[in-house]
């Protein structure tokens, strides 16, 4: 039997590309030889595709090495599944595919335009579609969606960073109605890139100009003193979801450096939460992906406030991490999915939906 051809697609051009380079050493790593021919993308921070070399070790030098390999192009073309050398005609010299597995978190890769281009060119790819990851990745409109849904939502508002002229107006009507304790974060963005907690009126405007570094659309949302727990979803439909991790830090909240750098951030799993919470969240983080129009794989964020023991919806993630230390994989492993048996889980749920979704109609026939 053939091996399947799958390419795995990573860097990209945003703040989370050094992040998106760990991740993929580690899926490179877990994918098994003997199922796959394996072809390395990496696009460089300009947004260049290249191809890398998969008979190195699956190391990070690897991966970095593969951002100044051969330049190669995908056409926006139904049904070409061939990787092409920038400058040549596709007839000449190309990487057939199979399926794309992308791993690029952040702006131009979790965000719907990377999978508009893979729907153009008509290959299967793992993870949500254009309209799913488009609305994740928009901390704004998720919110919306979510609250419209009927989902719990933390309390809070979106600013627009061409208001930042008349900043304090702004600062004093949001104090006004959320307090002094705020989070602040860019809309579109991951990694908790951008993100400041607040605690004084003279903070919050400078934290929304820091915001306002990374996107046009700036969150700002009530702070909860809460514990944080994920959850790891997979499946098209149905959706499955995993049992929950908690995150505990000691920086004030889970922050790039406490995600990818401090050893004494700590991941308990399961939860030590109550059996009846688990189960609602498990329920929540469900019907969550699915309002979002979710497919493949998620994870949704939850904040469980301290004291009551309301539980917020935080955020729901269309590419998480997926490094060996990231709450997605490690999550799944507790729940019964093991590292490998869990990517193969994700490109066969990849290629189900370009099956199903490759028989539809595409052009008018009167029925008879």
């Amino acid at each position: 039997m053939a091996k399947l051809r799958v390419a795995l697609l990573f860097g990209g051009r945003s703040v989370e590309h050094e992040v998106s380079l760990v991740s993929a050493t580690s899926i490179l790593g877990a994918l098994d030889p003997v199922r796959y021919d394996i072809t390395l993308v990496a696009i460089d921070t300009d947004g260049r595709w290249h191809l890398g070399d998969p008979s190195l070790p699956p190391t990070l030098a690897t991966l970095e090495s593969a951002v100044r390999g051969e330049e190669v192009d995908l056409r926006a073309t139904p049904g070409n599944h061939t990787l092409i050398p920038v400058g040549e005609a596709p007839s000449e010299r190309g990487q057939a595919l199979d399926v794309i597995f992308p791993v690029i978190h952040g702006r131009g890769g979790e965000d719907g335009s990377l999978q508009g281009l893979l729907e153009l060119a008509g290959v299967p790819y793992v993870g949500s579609g254009v309209l799913g990851s488009a609305i994740q990745m928009d901390k704004d409109i998720a919110k919306r969606l979510l609250a419209a849904a009927g989902l719990p939502v933390t309390p809070g508002a979106c600013v627009r960073a061409n208001r930042l002229d008349d900043g304090a107006a702004v600062a004093d009507a949001l104090i006004d109605e959320f307090g002094t304790s705020l989070f602040v974060k860019p809309a579109n963005q991951g990694s908790s890139v951008g993100i400041s907690k607040v605690d004084r009126r003279e903070d919050l405007l400078p934290a929304l100009h820091n915001a306002a570094r990374y996107d046009t659309k700036i969150l700002v949302e009530r702070a909860i003193d809460a514990k944080e727990i994920e959850i790891a979803l997979l499946g098209n439909d149905p959706i499955e979801a995993s049992i929950p991790g908690e995150i505990r830090t000691k920086h004030a909240f889970y922050d790039y450096d406490a995600k990818y750098a401090d050893e004494a951030t700590e991941l308990l799993i399961p939860a030590p939460i109550e059996e009846e919470v688990t189960k609602e969240m498990r329920r929540l983080a469900v019907e969550a992906v699915v309002a979002l129009e979710g497919a493949g794989l998620a994870r949704v964020d939850f904040l469980l406030e301290r004291g009551s023991g309301e539980i917020f919806i935080n955020e729901v993630n269309s590419i998480p991490g997926f490094t060996k230390g990231s709450m997605y994989p490690l999550l799944w492993q507790a729940s019964g999915i093991p590292y490998p048996a869990l990517l193969d889980r994700l490109i066969e749920l990849a290629l189900e939906r370009h099956r199903i979704t490759a028989a539809l109609e595409t052009r008018y026939e009167p029925t008879r």
